[in-house]
């Protein structure tokens, strides 16, 4: 049986665009980790990829924010929930907080680079405290990605449906 290729319309694109940032953004803590339990030489590959990582997720929150404002607009019709306000504020905070998280690396990788040593304090010791800080935007993450789940699914269904069943057009909710 052919089925058509179904492509849902930008409000419909949040379901799909929201797993990147939240992907990349919690795997990046665990390249900084290895990297931190390597000696300093080794490590950079390491934090390096952690950085890259970092800025596709963060650039990624600046498609997901607008997308999931559609998605809202669409759904909800002009009302607003109070649960949808509290996954709004978790998403731009959470925005703002890795914004912030990237410029704090960037510090952390060079600063080793800017004093000229590679010790292993530096190498281990700033990307520790600062996964440290990481924790925080990353629990932000993970809060505002559990109120979206619960105006998806507000039952706890999240079962696949077609797109004449899903509301809003095919969002996919």
């Amino acid at each position: 049986m052919e089925q058509a290729l179904y492509i849902p319309a930008w409000h419909g694109m949040h379901p799909i665009i929201i797993h990147f940032p939240i992907g990349l953004l919690l795997i990046a803590p665990l390249f900084i980790a290895i990297g931190a339990a390597m000696p300093p030489l080794k490590a950079r590959p390491w934090m390096v990829t952690a950085l890259v990582l970092m800025a596709l997720g963060t650039a990624s929150l600046f498609i997901a924010v607008p997308s999931g404002e559609a998605a809202a607009g669409a759904m909800f019709h002009g009302e607003t929930p109070s649960l949808l306000e509290t996954h709004q504020r978790l998403a731009m905070e959470t925005r703002g907080t890795f914004v912030m998280l990237l410029a704090i690396y960037v510090g952390v990788l060079l600063i080793p680079v800017v004093l000229h040593q590679q010790s292993r304090l530096l190498s281990t010791v700033l990307p520790v405290c600062f996964l440290l800080l990481y924790f925080a935007g990353a629990t932000l993450l993970v809060n505002a990605a559990q109120a979206g789940t619960e105006l998806a699914h507000p039952t706890g269904n999240s079962a696949i449906t077609t797109p004449a069943e899903r509301p809003c057009g095919g969002a996919g909710s």
